[in-house]
């Protein structure tokens, strides 16, 4: 059998159930490769299921506040997605009529979507014969062909781009001679490409895995792999690749200020990290008590209470925030005067987006 036919068999039997296969409209599997860039399987579900339910295809996703599709990828983190999900979105309504592009090379052009983006959606959703290559896709070429140099590189990914290319199956009609019963065929019914690209994406997501495994008397291209079969035992030491810089730390101290039954919370700067999102009011480094009594003060917050709160982390992609917290009982005489969004348990559970960087003191509301 080819490499793509066992590849082929084995999704058959084997696959993912995930939502977005068992619909996968133009529309569900573009928002699901969004969601699941950076982010694990397991963590999307939820997320997608709730955002088709409000937000249940292209047009209303145009049409919806800018609060409403915050707020629906609140805790998903890497905000920069969504936003780039509602400008795809207006950009297909204005310029495509509300139909999403079907080839890999117009679907590029759009907000958000790069080279492996479009060649999932192209693959999956339209039967485009484009392989997407993705991290996963990279480990598992690298083990095939023991590919040994540094795998973060573009000549790295043209390079699996070329070995998936030259593997994927040919489309051969049943009228000349492709038969769905025959094991070696690369005949394959509905869509052999998409299949293709996701059945990689399952042997990266559930046997050749980076850390623990891989699995190999799972896969079933272990006899193909070089460094399986050259190497064996030694399957961990691929792919190579440079030590990543370190991060920087950041110090914040952060203040859940409360009174009459309400929360301050402060929107974010319209550019920069976690752009256009809410906030509870923080500033810079770790103040001590009376430190934090005078930044209270000279934002017109008179404390009837101050309490320090646990401490907290939240690692970003290039940075790490260490986090002081206090919670503060505030004057209610002196709300008015507070510059902040003063706003309800319901309102900042159910219309503010607050990023999960800031969950340990999203809790004590």
């Amino acid at each position: 059998m080819t490499f793509s036919a066992e590849l082929l068999d084995w999704y058959e039997h084997n696959r993912r159930i995930l939502p977005w296969r068992e619909d996968p409209s133009p529309y569900h599997v573009w928002l699901s490769e969004i969601m699941l860039q950076q982010t694990r399987v397991e963590a999307v579900r939820e997320y997608y299921l709730r955002f088709i339910e409000k937000l249940p295809d292209i047009r209303s996703l145009a049409e919806a506040p800018e609060d409403t599709y915050l707020k629906l990828w609140e805790g998903l983190g890497y905000y920069s997605r969504v936003r780039n999900l509602h400008k795809a979105a207006y950009v297909i309504m204005e310029k495509y009529g509300g139909a999403m592009p079907s080839s890999s090379k117009e679907l590029i052009e759009l907000p958000g979507i790069g080279p492996y983006t479009a060649s999932a959606i192209a693959s999956i959703a339209f039967g485009e014969a484009a392989p997407a290559v993705d991290g996963n896709l990279l480990r598992v070429f690298a083990r095939l062909s023991r590919y040994g140099e540094n795998i973060r590189t573009p000549a790295a990914l043209r390079a699996a781009v070329s070995f998936y290319k030259e593997r994927m199956p040919d489309r051969v009609p049943a009228e000349q001679g492709g038969t769905e019963n025959d094991p070696g065929s690369l005949y394959r019914p509905g869509n052999p490409f998409g299949n293709f690209n996701q059945a990689l994406m399952d042997i990266g997501a559930m046997v050749c895995l980076p850390n623990s495994g891989p699995f190999c008397e799972r896969c079933p291209l272990a006899s193909r792999c070089r460094i399986h079969n050259e190497l064996p035992g030694e399957e961990l030491s691929l792919p190579a690749a440079k030590e990543r810089a370190e991060k920087k730390t950041e110090l914040l101290t952060v203040f859940v200020i409360r009174t009459g039954g309400r929360t301050a919370i402060r929107k974010r700067p319209a550019r920069g990290l976690l752009a256009g999102l809410y906030e509870f009011p923080n500033a810079a480094g770790f103040l001590d008590t009376d430190e934090a009594l005078i930044w209270l003060r000279e934002h017109s917050v008179e404390p009837l209470r101050i309490m320090r709160t646990e401490d907290s982390e939240h690692v970003f992609t290039h940075k790490i925030w260490k986090m002081r917290g206090y919670e503060v009982d505030a004057d209610p005489f002196t709300e008015e005067k507070i510059p902040f969004i003063m706003a309800s348990d319901e309102e900042i559970l159910g219309k503010y987006s607050i990023p999960s960087a800031f969950g340990a003191y999203l809790k004590r509301i």
